[in-house]
Order: structure tokens, then C-alpha cells, then sequence
């Protein structure tokens, strides 16, 4: 997990003394990003920047930086000949004492989508604890606003996660920014066709995912096809091909995947782009 913004908040808030290890450069194969962050304490880290012999050494320099008070430069560290590490590229890693500039100065990661998430059932649930820790906006849309876990257990959720109770949960669809994501699962068949519909009418959605089986889609297809609909993008069942199981949290899994693995960027105008489907 990446650090947040949030939890680096949280961290000087309880003025615990901690270290900020931050990659700053990366050439070649690395098992990290430059940008990517973690936390250190004399007790503790929160997130990583790869782990291995890099992230064991930079935690030492850490901690070490914490005793003494005294900060060591940026150190490039060659991942093959000076950590025997597989991936042979080098990585430049920066110690900082975690303070309120800094906080301040944190970096916003991409969001990798925008995803409408229609139910609040037993899938639903375990999709949303997996998107709460990724970079992603999600707006989850329920009739039932009991049905909606009121925390991530702990912490709660986080500020990404917005929780939306309505009546008219179709009309819903018309809030979404162009190219968003949808993924529908209610507890109601009728109301998934709705918001399929309205999500088909749109045109304009980055994916369209449904779950059920591959005779509810065809039954989907039929019915909306005779209102003028192309379901070519309908994307039933619902999650990467292959991932075996029936468990909440193993769609829950197979629908991130297909999520995390959707093209950076697509012609939204031209509403032609194949996402695969299980005919």
C-alpha cells in the first residue's frame, strides 16, 4: 500500500518521531516507482518502496537518522551489485523527518479511474474494502442506507470512498464524468437492466461491468437491443477471464484486476473500444 496523505497526517498528529523514505529516481528495473513513499518510526513503517535488501537498508538508515538527529543525503543505490537484487537497475532514496511542510507538500497519486459502484451487497462489500487502498474515486450507490458498512472496519473509510443512499439509484448514472467506470450489482434484476440502460444511453463510460452469468446477459442483450442498444461493451460475467470461485471476495478480486487493467486512455467520441466479454 502507498502512504497517503491522510495517514502521514495521522502519523504527526500522535508526534511520534518518523522518517519519510521517498524514491526519488528511479533507472532501469526497480521495484518502485520514483514519488513512491513509506513511513518509518523506531517501531514501526507503514507502505513500502519494494522491499528486499533496498527497503531493509533504507528502513537501518531510517531509524538510524532518528537516533542521531543527523539526516544523510540521497544515496543511489545500484539494486544488482550492491544489493544482489534480481532487477539490476539503481534507485536514489531520500530521508525526510515527517512534519507539517511536508505533509502539506504531499503528492497526490493518479487516479487510475472513476468507478459508479451500483449495490451494496455481499460483493459490493468486498470490491469496496479492496478499492479503499487504491488510487481511484468511487461513488457507491444504494436505495438501502443500511446496507452500506460504516467503516472499513478500522480505519474508516477513506475520503475516496463516498457512500451515496437514493431512491432514483438510475439517475445516478447522469452524475457520472464522462469515461467513468461502472460496475452493477444490485439486489434487484430490474434495477440492474435500469442502470445498464442508462449507462448504454450514455455512451461515453471507460467500462460497463455487470454481474451474473452468461444467460442473464443474454437475456440483458435481448432486451435491450430491442430499444436500438448496442451491448458490445457489456461486460457479464463480470471480472478478469480465468479466476476460478464463486466467493464475494474472489469476484471482488477479478473485478479489480479487470479495473487496474483497462487501457490509460481510450477515444471516448468514438465509443468503439472492445472490452472483452465471456459470450
Amino acid at each position: 500500500m502507498d502512504v497517503s496523505r491522510a495517514v502521514a497526517a495521522e502519523w504527526l498528529a500522535r508526534g511520534t518521531p518518523c522518517a519519510i523514505v521517498s524514491v526519488e529516481q528511479a533507472r532501469g528495473s526497480s521495484p518502485r516507482e520514483a514519488g513512491t513513499r513509506m513511513l518509518v518510526s523506531a517501531a514501526a513503517q507503514v507502505g513500502t518502496i519494494g522491499g528486499g535488501h533496498l527497503e531493509f537498508e533504507a528502513v537501518r538508515r531510517a531509524r538510524a537518522a532518528l537516533a542521531s538527529g543527523v539526516w544523510p543525503p540521497p544515496v543511489d543505490f545500484a539494486l544488482g551489485a550492491a544489493l544482489g537484487q534480481c532487477c539490476g537497475g539503481t534507485v536514489r532514496v531520500a530521508w525526510t523527518a515527517l512534519s507539517a511542510e511536508e505533509v502539506a507538500r504531499w503528492p497526490t497519486p493518479a487516479v487510475r479511474f472513476e468507478l459508479m459502484l451500483f449495490g451494496a451487497g455481499h460483493v459490493a462489500r468486498a470490491l469496496a474494502r479492496i478499492l479503499a487502498v487504491l488510487p481511484c474515486r468511487v461513488t457507491w450507490v444504494d436505495e438501502r442506507a443500511d446496507e452500506f458498512p460504516q467503516t472499513l472496519g478500522t480505519p474508516a473509510w477513506p475520503a475516496h470512498v463516498t457512500t451515496l443512499a437514493v431512491d432514483a439509484v438510475e439517475a445516478e448514472v447522469a452524475a457520472a464524468a464522462p469515461g467513468s467506470c461502472f460496475a452493477v450489482m444490485t439486489h434487484d434484476h430490474q434495477l440492474d437492466l435500469r442502470i445498464v440502460e442508462a449507462v448504454l444511453r450514455r455512451g461515453d463510460f471507460r467500462y460497463l461491468g455487470l454481474i451474473g452469468s452468461k444467460a442473464k446477459r443474454a437475456r440483458f442483450v435481448r432486451q435491450l437491443e430491442t430499444k436500438g442498444l448496442s451491448c458490445e461493451r457489456l461486460v457479464c460475467p463480470i471480472g478478469v477471464v480465468g479466476v476460478q470461485g464463486k466467493e464475494p471476495e474472489v469476484i471482488a478480486v477479478a473485478v479489480a484486476a479487470q479495473l487496474l487493467s483497462l487501457p490509460a486512455a481510450m477515444d471516448l467520441r468514438a465509443g468503439d473500444v472492445a472490452l472483452r466479454s465471456e459470450e
